[in-house]
């Protein structure tokens, strides 16, 4: 059989979305695989994921391209510039054909809140190198995204400890 890069997607409200996601870029780093991830939203460097990947920088690329959780603002000019900017940033990475697999963690929000079209990130996933393995995250997932995914994986929140007042913690949450 030829390898066939697919394209796996974690959407819902549940957690765990981007931990099987880094779980996977784990898989495949050891696999020998050349991965990169690229954080879509998330503003902050000093999460334990960041600094695990850190730690595989040899095999494992780890960019986090977000400002944090800026698509609430009124203004959004500046999360729209940072969303094209690494939706740009996303496109260089997968059309250089240096990867194995390409994580884009949190990436349906970009289209959830039209900063990039889902014409255009459906484009990039039709045109990607074709053995190139794609993960994808975030709620919302878009009905085309869904559609493009050979793989889609819907975590469900059936109970999470904040609605008992427990606030993200360290090395659970980030």
């Amino acid at each position: 059989m030829a390898k066939k890069g697919l394209v796996l997607l974690n959407t819902g409200n549940g957690k765990g979305k981007s931990t099987a996601a880094f779980g996977q870029a784990l898989r495949a780093a050891g696999s020998g695989f050349r991965v990169c991830i690229i954080q879509f939203i998330k503003g902050n460097s000093e999460t334990g994921e960041a600094r695990a990947f850190a730690r595989l920088a040899d095999t494992v690329e780890f960019h986090v391209k977000g400002s944090g959780f800026t698509w609430t603002k009124e203004d959004k000019t500046e999360a729209v510039a940072m969303a094209r900017d690494a939706f740009e940033f996303a496109r260089s990475k997968i059309n250089s054909d240096l990867y194995d697999m390409v994580v884009l963690d949190e990436m349906t929000y970009i289209i959830r809140y039209d900063m990039v079209s889902e014409a255009e990130v459906l484009e990039l996933i039709s045109n990607r190198p074709e053995r190139l393995h794609l993960v994808i995250t975030g709620r919302d997932a878009s009905k085309g995204l869904i559609g493009a995914a050979d793989l889609v994986t819907e975590m469900v929140e059936v109970k999470h400890p904040y609605q008992q007042g427990v606030k993200a913690q360290r090395g659970v949450e980030f």
